[in-house]
């Protein structure tokens, strides 16, 4: 199937926020991310409906924005209780390694619970939650040419056993076993 576009990146992604002002600092502290824009009305634009919201948008770097909508006139925010809390987040790309060390410790200085490092066999993570309840990840690439390489090739046969069987494949298992040299 030809579609006739092609998109370049993801423009922003937006999630909704208990307190834009409290949502900016935060991220400014613990993530580094830049508040660069916020629009504000009473009405949503697509729809017309009366609305009134704050949307605020940060800079992630790399051209990636992450933004926030606050809704003081809809009930108070949850999540979806039907989905493990570990499912729905968002995973940010360090540089490497000692980079992600050091974001823990960081994250961890500020009083925040984090969990991992997390081997994945070609990535490295940390796990944690911002005020509004969202699970954020901090992830470094480790895997090598080869390895991402037999990803792409099994990843057909993989869903096509999924698909099939609903249980979990074994063609890339080697993934969550970490070496003995990598668990310093």
């Amino acid at each position: 199937m030809s579609v006739p576009f092609k998109t370049d990146r993801i423009h922003h992604v937006a999630y909704r926020c208990k307190d834009a002002k409290e949502t900016v600092e935060w991220y400014a502290r613990v993530l580094g991310f830049t508040y660069t824009t916020a629009f504000a009305e009473d009405h949503v634009p697509s729809t017309g409906e009366y609305d009134p919201y704050m949307h605020i948008f940060l800079d992630c770097g790399g051209g990636n924005v992450l933004a926030f909508f606050e809704l003081p006139n809809q009930p108070e925010m949850g999540r979806d209780e039907k989905t493990p809390a570990w499912v729905q987040h968002l995973a940010f790309k360090v540089a490497d390694f000692d980079t992600l060390k050091a974001a823990k410790a960081h994250i961890e200085s500020l009083g925040i619970d984090v969990i991992g490092p997390t081997f994945h066999g070609i990535f490295r993570s940390i796990y944690f939650f911002d005020p509004n309840g969202h699970r954020l990840e901090l992830a470094c690439d480790i895997g090598t040419e080869e390895q991402y390489a037999e990803l792409k090739r099994v990843a057909p046969l993989m869903l096509d056993d999924w698909s099939k069987t609903k249980t979990a494949p074994r063609h890339a298992e080697w993934l969550h076993k970490e070496p003995i040299e990598a668990s310093e």
